[in-house]
């Protein structure tokens, strides 16, 4: 591994656990206002790490972002956080006590009677609609103010780092990347975030999760030459990930849902298809990786 790749992954957690640290000694509490707020900034500081070292350390220009190639191939990148939530549904149901639910009876359990209340009234206006709502809610989201977020994570993952581990090949550098990046979501893990019900088993689940989702990242992020597909990758995993959940009832944050066991199962599936993919193309993701 390069000096770089080290640099950056040390002062990336540095900063952003010790966000957390911070906020943990002054009785911030990870829930409402202050969580969003916290996860927010804490997005930011895999980017604000590539900033720092390339001024400060490294002495040279900031990296630059280029242009996504390949509208077709975009596109798909852009739906595929959102079929990927969707497969996710019929594979929960294999799991003993979780049902499908058309009334989403499982999500309003999860909310607040408050919440249930002003859920109820949106379903009942906008009636069998609500699927097609959520859907471009979620893609308009994902590219627009939440791939500004995912950006400040995918510039240091799937942008610098990636650059500087291409020469490993594609599933060697999912693996280094996807382990870092797993990992760097500690922190929040251990305060309830995506694994409320087993923070601390959560942390390993959420390590494992990132490894099998970055393989796709990094398949399309090369693909389009850009890192900003991959920010829009993600900021639409973000906007849809509730599809996963809203019309289960049963199970738990280790077995439903995109980060529970049935959301590995449609990522080992999705990821063997693209390496069959690729198998089959005329030029390699491996081939590609040299020229990002």
């Amino acid at each position: 591994m390069t000096k770089r790749v080290y640099q950056s992954i040390i002062l990336c957690f540095l900063i952003s656990w010790g966000i957390v640290l911070i906020s943990k000694i002054n009785g911030l509490e990870y829930q409402g206002n202050n969580g969003l707020i916290l996860a927010i900034v804490y997005m930011f500081m895999p980017a604000l790490s590539v900033i720092l070292l390339s001024k400060f350390v490294w002495k040279e220009k900031v990296p630059g972002l280029s242009k996504p190639k390949g509208l077709k191939v975009f596109a798909l990148a852009w739906l595929f956080p959102v079929v990927l939530s969707f497969l996710v549904i019929p594979i929960s149901m294999l799991f003993p006590g979780v049902d499908l639910s058309l009334t989403m009876q499982g999500m309003m359990d999860k909310l607040s009677p408050e919440q249930a209340t002003a859920m109820k009234t949106q379903i009942d206006m906008i009636g069998p609609f609500l699927p097609f709502v959520l859907i471009i809610q979620a893609l308009i989201a994902g590219i627009t103010i939440n791939a500004i977020a995912a950006l400040g994570e995918e510039y240091l993952w799937r942008g610098l780092m990636l650059k500087e581990l291409k020469k490993y090949g594609w599933i060697k550098a999912s693996l280094f990347i996807g382990a870092a990046w797993g990992l760097w979501h500690a922190p929040l893990i251990l305060q309830g975030h995506n694994y409320p019900e087993h923070p601390q088993l959560g942390v390993l689940m959420m390590i494992i999760w990132c490894i099998l989702l970055t393989p796709s990242l990094i398949y399309f992020t090369i693909r389009t030459k850009s890192v900003l597909t991959a920010a829009v990758m993600h900021g639409t995993i973000n906007a849809s990930y509730g599809f996963a959940i809203l019309y289960l009832v049963g199970g738990n944050d280790l077995t439903v849902g995109l980060t529970g066991l049935s959301g590995f199962i449609v990522l080992i599936i999705i990821n063997f298809a693209l390496f069959l993919i690729d198998r089959r193309s005329k030029v390699r993701i491996d081939e590609m990786m040299k020229q990002y």
